[in-house]
């Protein structure tokens, strides 16, 4: 147990720090799609984004087809959708990430490329992240949008649900759901020029394919079909005891806790920690290879001010929302998770407020 668990550790950290790299030398920023889409009309980069959500998501079906994965095993493809969570935490999340200058992944890039914002955005995010998981505002959660869902009974991704529906087999479900929509994504993507540019296939392709890795990392590599201490099923070194891919709002509050009970035994690596520290490492790696590297701080009160509460509200809402944009908007997504596709497009909705808000504010002031 002890060799495996280091396995997946640092089969998790190298596609992280590859993440990072890929991520700080081609801008990947759902933040930013959104933003050039509102604000000059341009596509490019959320063709890019709609490339990494495709590769992700026949690469997780495949391996369903495979009998490797089950997305029942995940947080994700549980049979409870809790959608008012999905909606409330991720219109947070989307309305934070704007003010922050972006979402967890990001804000984990900017730090390896010298932001000093994005550091203090990291503390504040893990923070929030932290209470909203276990102290003041994950009572507020638990009694208010998390006591609102509907309990299916089969797991809520499509493939599941479409099974008991039909008695089709579930494996070639998601072989042909995966298949369909992931291709779908990945043809729209492709159709013109601008989502066929290097960047946007080495960050779609990249991107999707490492969520896809991570995914076999936990899933298979690190599952272990009878523990020998517990003797059950586990999923190694995760903190939610399923099989997880990348996100970025909880592992930045266990990378945190980590941190401070360092001397505490009971604190261990886990695949979401040495993510957090992968995708640093792999974006310093990159910026100090191509001379990006730039120290940068705050600008006014009011900068700090909207960086502050932007990372607030994407603590409260990444952990309300079960994710982030990559938590939810590729690694939930690949799974066909019904709560994953409430979330992604809350978080955009939320984003997009954001951004008419900023707009509204700058113009009122000119």
């Amino acid at each position: 147990m002890t060799a495996l668990t280091a396995t997946v550790l640092w089969s998790t950290f190298a596609l992280s720090a590859l993440f990072g790299a890929i991520t700080q030398r081609t801008h990947f920023c759902t933040m930013g799609a959104v933003a050039d889409i509102v604000t000059i009309g341009d596509w490019q980069r959320m063709r890019m984004w709609a490339l990494a959500m495709g590769v992700a998501m026949i690469g997780f079906n495949a391996m369903v087809a495979l009998g490797w994965l089950d997305a029942g095993k995940s947080i994700y493809g549980g049979p409870r959708v809790m959608w008012l969570s999905a909606l409330v935490g991720g219109a947070l999340f989307g309305f934070g990430m704007v003010l922050a200058s972006g979402c967890g992944s990001k804000t984990l890039v900017r730090i390896g490329g010298g932001n000093l914002k994005s550091l203090v955005v990291f503390v504040v995010l893990g923070v929030s992240a932290f209470a909203t998981l276990k102290g003041i505002t994950a009572v507020a959660r638990v009694a208010t949008v998390d006591s609102v869902a509907v309990t299916l009974s089969t797991g809520q991704d499509l493939p599941s649900l479409l099974a008991a529906a039909t008695g089709t087999s579930k494996p070639l479900l998601a072989l042909l759901l995966g298949g369909g929509i992931g291709g779908g994504l990945i043809a729209w993507s492709l159709a013109r020029a601008e989502g066929r540019t290097s960047n946007n296939l080495l960050a779609g392709v990249g991107v999707g394919a490492i969520v896809a890795a991570v995914w076999w990392v936990s899933g298979r590599l690190g599952h272990v079909a009878e523990d020998p201490n517990t003797l059950q099923e586990a999923f190694v070194a995760t903190n939610s005891q399923r099989m997880e891919s990348l996100s970025f709002v909880a592992p930045v509050a266990y990378s945190l806790d980590w941190l401070m009970f360092f001397s505490d035994k009971s604190k261990a690596l886990s695949v979401g920690i040495v993510a957090v520290v992968g995708v640093v490492a792999g974006s310093a790696a990159w910026a100090l290879a191509s001379r990006s590297f730039r120290w940068e701080g705050f600008r006014n009160a009011g900068d700090t001010g909207n960086h502050l509460i932007g990372a607030v509200l994407m603590g409260v809402g990444g952990i309300t929302a079960l994710g982030c944009t990559v938590g939810q908007g590729l690694s939930g997504v690949s799974t066909l998770s019904i709560t994953s596709f409430i979330a992604l497009a809350a978080i955009v909705a939320g984003a997009v407020l954001a951004l008419r808000v900023q707009a509204w504010r700058i113009e009122r002031e000119a």
